[in-house]
């Protein structure tokens, strides 16, 4: 359990830096952040879905379920490809803040063919699979509430940012 929760753990930190890198670009191209007071909130919550894991886990005595563990583990593994796909898509417009740089179009390559965010359903499919790897149901089912409420607010900064909102 703990090397996949590690491997995961350092994906997000590799994702910070890559988003670090992105939003100094944007600055340096004028870019502009949106929904600077749910961030805090978003990392607390991506944090405690890890910690949630480990602790479930350990104090619930859960057991590794075959049939529902490895469809989990097959769908967390093809969420980290989409993405990535999704960073690629966006290239230097990435990021894990909401930072518009005036003037570019929106993207429509990739993933962004088909949904508008498509990360935020990648998002909502690991937040559930992930602790299903380790028959976390508890961890799954509060993150997926307090995902729900976030992602709500997120999805309406960013809409307003990228001047979707009507």
């Amino acid at each position: 359990m703990l090397a996949l929760i590690t491997l995961i753990t350092v994906e997000r930190g590799f994702e910070l830096l890559v988003a670090r890198r992105h939003a100094r670009w944007a600055a340096a191209n004028g870019g502009v952040e949106y929904g600077r007071r749910h961030y805090p909130a978003m990392v607390a919550l991506h944090v405690g879905l890890l910690v949630g894991i480990l602790v479930e886990v350990a104090a619930a005595h859960r057991q590794f379920v075959p049939a529902v563990g490895w469809p989990a583990l097959a769908a967390t593994s093809l969420v980290q490809v989409a993405r990535w796909w999704c960073v690629r898509s966006l290239g230097p417009r990435w990021n894990t803040r909401v930072i518009v740089v005036p003037g570019m179009p929106l993207e429509t390559r990739g993933p962004y063919r088909w949904l508008r965010h498509p990360n935020y359903v990648i998002v909502v499919t690991e937040g559930l699979a992930l602790p299903l790897v380790y028959n976390a149901w508890l961890t799954a089912l509060l993150f997926t509430a307090a995902n729900a409420v976030l992602l709500a607010v997120r999805l309406q900064v960013e809409n307003r940012a990228l001047g979707l909102a009507s």
